[in-house]
């Protein structure tokens, strides 16, 4: 493969020397597990996020696994979630004996679609798994009340939308529970990481269960004379994030601001640099909506003999530019396909959705490289 540039990468993290400090800090303390750069992390997401209480974790998916055992989610559990959207919910939610019920998602905004999902609620519906899709939140107000109508359960897969807004509410300060993510790409990264918050009580629960049951933290048990003075109340699991994970992520969460408005710009540029070309479908953001931007996602429609794959293709080949696919839907998967759904908006979303490159360590000149080989491509 030949390309004129070097290669673009769909996402690349932003850091930096507070990141290393931070790090070379933990390190030089002598205290690299869960204790109190975790701590100081899980307290300044709760501050900022106006909500009871947080539990920082070794990732998303181990966020909401908890959240559903919290939940007291079980066997013959029915739980609501998109297709559209990664394996992980789905996953938790198998993992815990349940079943996930796949639901449509909003043609426009690709987010759950509130509508779609009380049709879904039967009397074995203990819960609705929401997805704040690319950065942009569903209709948390809708939802909202759609889980107190029903004694349902509301848990925010806002692994997209750490810095997002909808009708003046914080994506991840509605749901009983909510799970943050810190991989590699996302909006801010720890590497690996995650974080559940939400109502006090649940998120005690879930920390109870993510230190093997065990009553009190290892940190809390530090520098007392007998360490091993302690219950385990019930079986748990190991989930809790380490020290030097939270070092990166208490950096990186202080720049989220930041990284939040460099997103918006980028976006800012595709919206007025591609508006215009047949059959690029561009995102469309909510009324009421401040999006986190996670990602671009533009719909490519067959027209001119290009489709999705065609275009992803040439602009890897032909421009040395990454792009990405958000998502294959999970019913459309091996470990699914024995649920019968009939899902069109997500199919053929997911068939023509393509991810541009939006993050902070681009340049001005890398935005306007995606920009060129687009035009390239449609001319």
């Amino acid at each position: 493969m030949t390309t004129v540039a070097p290669y673009l990468p769909w996402n690349r993290p932003s850091l930096g020397q507070e990141e290393e400090a931070e790090v070379m800090d933990t390190l030089r303390s002598g205290w690299l597990t869960h204790g109190p750069k975790a701590t100081r992390f899980e307290e300044a997401v709760k501050s900022d996020l106006g909500i009871e209480d947080a539990f920082a974790v070794s990732s998303c998916t181990a966020a909401l696994h908890l959240a559903l055992l919290a939940a007291g989610i079980e066997a013959g559990d029915e739980v609501i979630t998109p297709s559209l959207t990664f394996c992980a919910a789905p996953n938790a939610i198998v993992q815990c004996g349940a079943k996930p019920v796949f639901t449509e998602v909003d043609p426009i905004t690709f987010t759950i679609d509130p509508e779609a999902a009380e049709h879904a609620i039967t009397s074995r519906t203990k819960a609705v798994v929401v997805m704040h899709y690319g950065g942009q939140p569903c209709d948390l107000v809708a939802f909202r009340k759609l889980a107190d109508d029903h004694g349902l359960l509301l848990i925010e897969d806002a692994a997209h939308a750490l810095h997002a807004w909808r009708d003046g509410l914080r994506a991840g300060s509605v749901g009983d529970l909510a799970v943050f993510s810190f991989y590699a790409n996302k909006v801010i990264t720890c590497g690996e990481g995650g974080m559940i918050v939400g109502r006090a009580d649940l998120v005690q629960a879930a920390r109870l269960l993510g230190r093997h049951g065990i009553d009190t933290s290892v940190w809390q048990r530090h520098g007392k004379r007998n360490t091993a003075d302690y219950e385990v109340t019930v079986p748990g699991l190991k989930y809790t994030m380490p020290d030097i994970t939270a070092a990166v992520g208490i950096q990186q969460f202080y720049k989220l601001p930041e990284f939040t408005a460099c997103r918006a710009l980028i976006a800012a540029s595709y919206d007025r640099s591609l508006t215009g070309l047949a059959g690029l479908r561009l995102p469309t953001v909510a009324d009421g909506v401040q999006p986190g931007w996670f990602l671009y996602p533009v719909l490519i429609e067959p027209v001119g003999g290009r489709t999705r794959d065609t275009v992803a293709d040439l602009l890897l080949n032909d421009h040395g530019i990454g792009t990405g696919v958000h998502f294959k839907p999970v019913h459309r998967l091996a470990a699914y396909r024995y649920l019968d759904c009939h899902l069109p908006v997500t199919e053929q979303i997911a068939a023509r959705q393509l991810s541009l490159p939006c993050y902070p360590a681009m340049t001005s000149a890398d935005v306007q490289r995606v920009i060129d080989a687009l035009h390239a491509i449609w001319s």
